[in-house]
């Protein structure tokens, strides 16, 4: 159960980091120029720790 409430969580957080990103980029000028590149980077670091959850859930889960 907490398994799947930490990938949830994970892909939550992916999917608000891209969706403010996709804003950012949308509102353009100043802000857009600011915070597109560092957002970006936010989301990867966001998929990259979403992945390693994904994984250490389905490890733990398997009978092995």
């Amino acid at each position: 159960m907490i398994g799947k409430i930490l990938i949830i969580l994970s892909l939550l957080v992916v999917g608000g980091t891209l969706v403010a990103g996709i804003a950012v980029m949308a509102i353009g000028g100043e802000t857009g120029a600011k915070w597109s590149n560092v957002l970006m980077r936010y989301r990867i670091l966001a998929q990259a720790v979403a992945v390693a959850v994904l994984m250490a859930v389905l490890y733990f889960s398997s009978n092995h």
